[in-house]
């Protein structure tokens, strides 16, 4: 079983989570439910879950201000929000999870599952991360934080020069050579990388940084050959955007 604790300052909120959890996760077990962030912190510190539902927008003490409190965070969190697509966004870069009020069962199955799954608990420079992106609205996000084998990588993103499927994995091909492989399908990493127009998928698997082309080939689909001197393969399906996006459509 999954030990969970739910905070939420609405307990319309909590008792909507409980009964979804009930009749969709049933390897969930609710140890505790929270309306208040302050009783949260004893709660959370006494029970230790496995697994934090946590709301991010609380009056006197928010999700973030809480964690930052607990300091050491040997649990899996799920932030459940109404946040706007800033904050959404803000949270997809730290590589952590939430749940958009109102929450959806399968997404809700989802998060657990992926909880499930995974072997290491978030890092304190994720939180610390997500927490500056929040406060710096106004600054373009710089950096993505990466889910590997045995905790998080931080990257900038112009570092990337394509990005490689390999089943549930991504490989990520840096410039320097300093590559890394994340824990993540190639699909959530272009959901993720979404906000950047030079990132673009050419091939079921690769993404590619168009900063980082050297020369296109002509073919069916033809391929790239990128400035560390790699053959990508483009889709035929993919050709006609990718040569728009490089301009050689007008």
């Amino acid at each position: 079983m999954i030990r969970a604790i739910l905070v939420d300052d609405e307990v319309h909120s909590l008792d909507a989570l409980t009964i979804l959890l009930n009749d969709y996760c049933p390897q969930v077990e609710v140890v505790a439910k929270c309306a208040s962030p302050q009783l949260a912190l004893d709660v959370i510190k006494s029970q230790i879950p496995d697994l934090l539902f946590l709301d991010i927008e609380m009056p006197g003490l928010n999700g973030f201000e809480l964690l930052e409190r607990l300091g050491n965070i040997p649990f899996k969190v799920v932030f459940t929000t109404s946040y706007d697509q800033y904050g959404i966004r803000a949270i997809k870069f730290s590589a952590l999870d939430y749940l958009l009020k109102p929450i959806d069962p399968q997404e809700l199955i989802a998060a657990v599952n992926k909880a499930q799954q995974e072997k290491t608990s978030p890092s304190p420079a994720q939180y610390e991360f997500l927490l500056s992106q929040i406060q710096n609205r106004d600054q373009q996000f710089q950096k993505l934080a990466l889910p590997t084998s045995d905790g998080y990588v931080l990257i900038s993103v112009d570092q990337i020069i394509f990005c490689e499927a390999n089943d549930n994995y991504t490989h990520f091909h840096l410039k320097g050579g300093k590559n890394t492989t994340a824990c993540r399908t190639l699909k959530e990493v272009e959901e993720q990388l979404s906000e950047f127009p030079f990132l673009i998928r050419v091939h079921h698997s690769y993404l590619v940084n168009l900063n980082e082309i050297a020369r296109y080939v002509r073919g069916e689909g033809g391929y790239l050959i990128m400035n560390d001197g790699t053959s990508i393969n483009v889709s035929r399906s993919r050709k006609e955007l990718l040569l728009k996006k490089i301009n050689f459509i007008k």
